[in-house]
């Protein structure tokens, strides 16, 4: 989905033309993946736009730049303002937010200590990642030849643009086989996550989603979906979850920031359930559209972009 530009990028404090956006050739992070970022939301609501959960996505993204030792220059409160900031200069009501850290032009070696910090952050417009009809009908998935990381290699907890090289693959490789999506298990054969998204499965009324051990990013709308079906009283259980749930699964679900609450209608060519977005995947992916389309925020999840 190519991306229309708008007005203004922020980068290092300054709000730039987003032609003139640009990073030098022999910056880091081209030659070795050295960047961190975050998918963010930001809807239209009755009170105005809000962003999704927008201290929770700061908060991660200054977690996965510690796992990797690179200090950002500012403070949560401050990227927090900079994004609201960005957001009115272009005068947008929706869109799709994306800070970026990255270790720009300094050192051309590995090490990346001798290397400056940089951070952008850029809006745009974006509807539905994998379509309207996907949310209403649901996609076709494949198990990924390609596995997550083994623990103790690249940190799966770390939101790292490298990271996404083993996503591309995936992607590509379900693509190319006519499938929407595909599924990755861990080293251990366990269900891990999409290329960008966490997975749910439903089997007897119960919810079952894999745990952080199996080698998956912690998915901010994902602990909104547990909490928001813990809340209407469905049993949630985070553990390992055995490849063939997919197969035997009433109902399977993928959540994410692009994602946002998206059913999945068969895996590997195998109808799930009747083949059909299941009454708890459109139970849950309707509590989710209450908050951030209708403004309906019980949790206080929702930041406004212009305050009251």
């Amino acid at each position: 989905m190519p991306v229309k530009p708008v007005e203004k990028i922020w980068m290092n404090g300054k709000l730039v033309d987003w032609k003139d956006a640009q990073i030098h050739v022999l910056s880091h992070v081209i030659h070795y993946g050295s960047s961190w970022f975050e998918g963010i939301r930001c809807y239209k609501t009755p009170k105005g736009p809000a962003i999704f959960r927008l201290d929770k996505h700061v908060r991660r993204l200054f977690d996965s730049t510690k796992i990797y030792r690179t200090p950002i220059p500012y403070t949560e409160a401050q990227i927090e303002e900079a994004i609201l900031e960005t957001i009115r200069q272009n005068k947008l009501d929706a869109c799709y937010i994306r800070p970026i850290v990255y270790r720009g032009y300094g050192d051309v070696g590995v090490n990346p200590l001798n290397c400056p910090v940089d951070v952008t952050i850029a809006v745009w417009e974006w509807g539905s990642y994998l379509g309207e009809s996907a949310l209403e009908n649901g996609i076709d998935v494949c198990v990924s030849t390609w596995q997550r990381p083994a623990p103790n290699t690249l940190p799966a907890m770390a939101k790292a643009g490298g990271n996404y090289l083993l996503g591309q693959l995936m992607k590509a490789e379900a693509v190319q086989a006519g499938f929407h999506e595909a599924i990755a298990l861990d080293v251990f054969g366990n269900l891990s996550e999409g290329t960008g998204e966490n997975l749910f499965a439903v089997k007897d009324g119960a919810i079952y989603t894999p745990q952080f051990t199996s080698s998956l990013l912690p998915g901010v709308t994902r602990a909104s979906i547990i909490h928001m079906a813990e809340k209407a009283g469905y049993r949630v259980n985070v553990a390992n979850v055995p490849r063939e749930m997919v197969y035997v699964a009433d109902e399977l679900f993928f959540t994410g920031t692009a994602a946002e609450v998206t059913p999945i209608r068969s895996v590997d060519k195998i109808k799930v359930g009747t083949g059909k977005p299941g009454p708890i995947t459109l139970d849950l992916q309707k509590k989710f559209f209450d908050v951030v389309k209708n403004g309906n925020d019980p949790e206080g999840w929702l930041k406004l972009v212009y305050n009251d």
